[in-house]
């Protein structure tokens, strides 16, 4: 990639132990000197980002990370020099030197840490939210960081002004207000044309009034909003007992973690003082007159723009309850219910290091912290120093990352993907690397507090990111033992992870395992699925319990799978029943059309790759009937979706909408999901496979890349998220799993 953008080289990614840091002018790779240099630059230099960050969203509003794969293969530009295998037919060949172009490429992107980092942006009400506790706190980010969010916000605004909620989706008053707002605190005039754009966008639709509950809760921070129009938390059912179906103990982590520092807030009230920005902000996101709004009728309004998810009977019937109490709540209960609510920030902000478990509790963390012990104070310290943790700097400017990064996640994927054949192992320090990082991110022992604030048992289990953000997952852990199992095959390295490691990995897995016989993200369901009837949020789906999903039901089956062939007797009953019973609940989620839903990425390319991909592996597990009627409506339905250039193409509506909604133009990524399910079912449809195959090929760049199309991630089905990896490591895996098949 050749080197064209002067000011690019201004940052610099430093990491440690799988922490990712974006510097400005770094002298030094010490991650904790990072801010150092902040301070060093010219106004010519600040200027230069414009320019050079120049981004135009309507050819693609998903960037291609290229700030980070340009310095990357600068300083790892070594041509691959091992011995490639020679082929009996120029096709073969072609594919072959496909692939260890492919996956040269990709291993230059290597850290010397052994993980790929990479762009995890996407929603754009993630650094918004981080500016609002910079400016409630009056701790501003250094003026070249500041430049380069300004940057990144306007690359993503629409030509009518609006901002989306994530950075393919359509202006809503969420991404609007938010992003608006934002820029404001950034120290741009209200008289600026693109914002005079964006201000007219919001009175147009009905004013900052009718944002989103979120929405709401970030206005009435910052003055903007009266409290009284949000509707109560009722922070007291933490004190609730927990055996009750409602306390919030049982949300899913997610919910329960973003929730718990907004009760706080709201128990606080929580506002800054009023000023002329503040003032001046009023007229410029209202249509009425601020100090006339009735703010009681407010509560329920929201922009049908914005509106995924209406309020149920039930919530309107406990909105209508918790709203009454404000009015004759006790202070001294209230002050009870805060004071757990801050014991609880601290478990989770030690937990994680002062990572927390995301970018939205993250900022809302701060706030709370900032509040309890003071801008000076050691514990609002260390949350500032985590906030560089979450910015990633990429050709479209700074933005907030939806996770402190993929790390793990992404290593374990590629490592199965490059050991699908054995070319893999021609690349033995990239598999070396990769094999000390998963063993490192492992985590191999208990927070003290685990058991008090309702954390799942994790020794054995491996995260998203790191091991220091410290929270489990279940399809991580199955793809992290799928990794290290796959990698102690081939017998090059020494075993640094032990047998009883993986056992423990193993029993993670068991103890994740629902009723249903699915598998859950972070933490078995805790309450039943009417408890969904009391989602708050309006912008997204399934978010109140830890629901049983497709991807991780197969994810943890085909790792139980993989260790019964390395520890039979293990507990075998166990590991049997856990794998029938997994199979089961795949089969029961499959659709009519053969289809299954995709929750984590976009979408039934993505689920029906892994559903298939376990049916296969399982099949002394499950009636042989159903299991193949199952497969064989699975590949005639992907058949079906299949483009006329030989590839598949899903847009992001496919989640939102919940029906496939074919991209314009077909895309590697999905591309590769489809043929990684037809070639596990060993489709009879060769043409339809060779035809996507030739395309991954054609895609192919010369240096070994692929372009980065259609966003490929999703969460809660509304919002989308940036997988920058993906358009490497899927081809890669398709293509040697097609070499690995020829072979044999």
């Amino acid at each position: 990639m050749p080197q064209k953008k002067s000011s690019w080289n201004h940052w610099n990614l430093l990491t440690k132990n799988g922490r990712h840091v974006w510097a400005f002018k770094a002298e030094s790779k010490n991650i904790d000197d990072h801010l150092n240099n902040a301070d060093s630059f010219s106004e010519q230099e600040l200027l230069a980002f414009s320019k050079d960050f120049a981004f135009d969203r309507q050819l693609n509003p998903t960037s291609a990370d290229k700030v980070y794969r340009q310095q990357a293969l600068q300083n790892n530009s070594s041509d691959y020099t091992g011995n490639k295998p020679l082929a009996k037919t120029p096709e073969e060949q072609n594919l072959i030197d496909c692939l260890i172009k492919g996956m040269h490429y990709f291993s230059q992107l290597q850290s010397e840490e052994g993980h790929w980092p990479g762009d995890y942006g996407g929603p754009l009400f993630l650094l918004p939210g981080l500016l609002i506790a910079s400016y409630i706190s009056d701790t501003p980010f250094p003026r070249p960081h500041q430049e380069m969010m300004k940057v990144y916000l306007f690359n993503h605004q629409h030509t009518d002004g609006g901002w989306g909620m994530h950075i393919e989706g359509e202006p809503t008053m969420f991404g609007t207000v938010m992003n608006y707002v934002s820029l404001r605190l950034l120290g741009i005039n209200k008289e600026d044309r693109k914002l005079q754009k964006a201000s007219a966008w919001i009175k147009e639709n009905g004013g900052a009034a009718s944002i989103p509950s979120w929405g709401k809760f970030y206005l009435s921070l910052l003055n903007l909003y009266n409290w009284n129009g949000f509707n109560s938390l009722f922070p007291e059912m933490w004190l609730f007992p927990k055996w009750l179906p409602v306390h919030p103990s049982r949300y899913w982590c997610h919910s329960r973690m973003v929730y718990l520092p907004m009760a706080y807030c709201q128990a606080h009230q929580i506002q800054v003082p009023e000023n002329d920005l503040i003032l001046s902000l009023r007229k410029e996101i209202y249509n009425e007159d601020f100090d006339t709004i009735d703010w009681a009728k407010q509560r329920d309004r929201v922009c049908e723009k914005d509106c995924y998810t209406k309020q149920s009977p039930v919530l309107k019937w406990m909105n209508l309850f918790t709203n009454g109490y404000e009015k004759i709540r006790p202070q001294w209960l209230r002050n009870k219910a805060a004071d757990y609510l801050l014991k609880y920030l601290n478990a989770e902000d030690a937990q994680t290091e002062y990572l927390d478990i995301g970018p939205v509790s993250k900022a809302i963390n701060s706030i709370c912290i900032w509040h309890a012990y003071g801008k000076e104070s050691a514990q609002f310290k260390k949350h500032v120093a985590r906030w560089y943790d979450y910015l990633w700097v990429a050709e479209d400017g700074m933005k907030m990352s939806g996770y402190n990064g993929s790390q793990l996640w992404d290593a374990a994927f590629i490592t199965r993907a490059m050991l699908e054949s054995d070319l893999g192992q021609l690349f033995p320090e990239t598999l070396n690397k990769s094999y000390q990082f998963i063993d490192k991110m492992q985590i191999l022992s208990e927070h003290a507090t685990h058991q008090e604030f309702f954390r799942h048992p994790m020794i054995g289990s491996w995260p998203f990111s790191t091991a220091e953000q410290g929270w489990p997952v279940a399809d991580c852990t199955a793809k992290g033992l799928s990794a290290t199992l796959a990698i102690q095959e081939t017998g090059l390295f020494k075993k640094s992870i032990s047998d009883e490691r993986l056992q423990q990995a193993v029993d993670v897995i068991l103890s994740y395992q629902n009723k249903n016989g699915g598998w859950p993200t972070y933490e078995l369901s805790r309450a039943p699925e009417w408890l969904e009837m009391l989602n708050p949020s309006e912008i997204f789906a399934d978010i109140m319990i830890d629901y049983s999903w497709t991807e991780c039901s197969a994810a943890c089956v085909i790792a139980l799978l993989e260790i019964q062939q390395r520890f039979p007797d293990y507990k075998d009953p166990q590991i049997k029943l856990a794998i029938s019973r997994g199979l089961q609940f795949i089969i029961q989620q499959q659709k009519q059309d053969g289809s299954w839903y995709g929750g984590w990425a976009v979408c039934f390319t993505y689920a029906t790759w892994f559903a298939v991909e376990a049916l296969v592996l399982g099949k002394e597990y499950i009636d042989a009937e159903p299991r193949k009627d199952s497969i064989a409506k699975a590949c005639d339905f992907l058949l079906s979706k299949q483009m006329s250039d030989g590839g598949w193409g899903e847009t992001y509506e496919s989640c939102a909408k919940m029906i496939y909604t074919q991209a314009e133009t077909s895309q590697v990524v999905n591309t590769a999901w489809a043929l990684l399910a037809l070639q596990a079912a060993n489709s009879s449809e060769k043409e339809a496979i060779q035809s996507g195959i030739d395309l991954l090929i054609q895609r192919q760049q010369d240096n070994g890349d692929w372009s980065q199309e259609n966003i490929s991630g999703v969460f809660n089905y509304n919002c989308m998220i940036t997988y920058s990896a993906y358009r490497n490591i899927f081809p890669i895996w398709a293509l040697n799993r097609f070499y690995q098949h020829k072979r044999c």
